[in-house]
C-alpha cells in the first residue's frame, strides 16, 4: 500500500444546471492519493507540458475528456514511487504519452500520477526529464509521422516535405527532426510575416502562407511535395494530398482546421498517394520505444531548448487558452512541482 497524501493537481470537472446544460470547469486543487485509483505503478512527477488537447480539455471544450472528474494533462515524466508491476521499479526515470491520460485516465498535471505501466517508457538516456517533457505527445506524434515517411521510402532525395501548423508543437519538432536528416522542408503558417524567421531558424528552407490551401480547391493540383506532415485536417490536408508528388505519403494527426475532408479518391487512384493516419495515443509500446529511442538521438537539443518556455503548474489554463487562439508556439513545459 502506498501512503496517503494531498498533492497539487489541475482537475476538470463536469456540472449539469437546472435546464441540462453541461459545463466543463478546470481547476487548480488539492487531492488526496486515493483520488488516483489503484493502478500499479505510482509516479512522482517532475514534467508534463501543453499539447492541443490539453487546451481543449482545460478550454471547456469537449470531445477529449471522456470521464469527471479527472485530472488533466496527457503528458508525464517522473520518477517511479511505488510498483506493483515488474518491470518498473522505484527510481525508475519514466514518461508516458498519450493511452488515455487526459482523457479517461488521470492524466500529467499534477504532483503525483498512478498508472498501469504497459504505455510507460524508460526515459533515454540522452534526454533530462525537462527536455523529454517539451517534446511530450507533440514531439512523439511528429517522430511517428517521420517514422511512417520513413516506412513508405520517402527520402531527402524524393523531393521536399510540406509541414502544415507549422508554429505548432507536432509541426514545429517535425520540422527540427526532418531538416536535421536532411529534407527539405516547406512550412505552411498563417503568421507568415511573424515567424517566418522561427520556422527558418528551425529548418525550413521555404514559409508557405497557408492562405494557398485554405480554400477549397482541385482535385487534383500541381505536383509540390513528395510527402506532407499535416496536423490540421480538412480543407488544408484535401489540398496537400491534391499537390502530392506521385507515389508519395501524406500523414494526418490532427484536425484543427476541422474533421472533415473534403476530397476525392483521384489522387489516391491516379498519383498513388497514400494517406497515413498518426495514432500517439493508442501507439503499441514496440513503437513507442522506436519512437522514443529516435527522439533520444535525432533532436537537436539546443535548438529544442530555445523553443522551450517552462511555467509553473498553475499557469497551465493561461496557457491552454493561448494554444486555442494561436498565440502559443513552440513548447510549454509545465514544472509541476513549482
Amino acid at each position: 500500500m502506498t501512503e496517503t497524501m494531498q498533492f497539487r493537481a489541475i482537475v476538470v470537472q463536469k456540472t449539469t444546471d437546472a435546464a441540462g446544460t453541461s459545463a466543463q470547469t478546470a481547476t487548480l486543487q488539492l487531492v488526496d492519493d486515493d483520488f488516483l485509483g489503484s493502478a500499479a505503478v505510482t509516479i512522482e512527477l517532475l514534467y508534463s507540458s501543453i499539447n492541443f488537447k490539453d487546451g481543449l480539455a482545460l478550454g471547456g471544450r469537449p470531445g477529449v475528456v471522456r470521464a469527471w472528474p479527472l485530472i488533466a494533462g496527457i503528458d508525464l515524466v517522473g520518477t517511479v514511487l511505488h510498483s506493483s508491476d515488474p518491470r518498473w521499479m522505484p527510481g525508475d526515470l519514466v514518461l508516458q504519452n498519450g493511452a488515455k491520460l487526459g482523457e479517461s485516465l488521470h492524466g500529467g498535471l499534477a504532483e503525483r500520477a498512478r498508472v498501469d505501466g504497459e504505455a510507460l517508457v524508460r526515459l533515454p538516456s540522452t534526454l533530462s526529464a525537462k527536455r523529454a517533457a517539451a517534446i511530450g505527445t507533440a514531439g512523439f506524434t511528429a517522430m511517428l509521422s517521420v517514422l511512417a515517411l520513413e516506412r513508405h521510402g520517402v527520402t531527402p532525395e524524393s523531393g521536399p516535405v510540406l509541414v502544415t501548423g507549422a508554429t505548432g508543437g507536432v509541426g514545429s519538432l517535425a520540422i527540427v527532426l526532418l531538416a536535421a536528416r536532411g529534407y527539405r522542408v516547406h512550412a505552411l503558417t498563417g503568421r507568415l510575416g511573424e515567424f517566418g524567421d522561427y520556422l527558418r531558424g528551425l529548418g525550413a528552407v521555404d514559409v508557405i502562407d497557408r492562405a494557398e490551401l485554405r480554400e477549397p480547391g482541385k482535385p487534383l493540383q500541381s505536383e509540390r511535395w513528395a510527402a506532407v506532415v499535416d496536423s490540421v485536417g480538412s480543407v488544408t490536408l484535401a489540398n496537400a494530398i491534391a499537390h502530392t508528388k506521385y507515389g508519395g505519403i501524406v500523414t494526418a494527426c490532427g484536425m484543427a482546421q476541422g474533421i472533415d475532408l473534403p476530397a476525392t479518391v483521384m489522387p489516391f487512384i491516379l498519383r498513388s498517394v497514400v494517406l497515413a493516419g498518426i495514432n500517439s495515443v493508442d501507439a503499441p509500446i514496440a513503437l513507442r520505444e522506436q519512437a522514443w529511442q529516435r527522439l533520444g538521438t535525432d533532436l537537436d537539443l539546443d535548438l529544442l531548448d530555445r523553443v522551450t518556455r517552462v511555467i509553473p503548474l498553475a499557469e497551465a489554463p493561461d496557457a491552454a487558452a493561448r494554444i486555442l487562439s494561436g498565440t502559443l508556439h513552440g513548447r510549454t513545459v509545465v514544472d509541476v512541482r513549482a
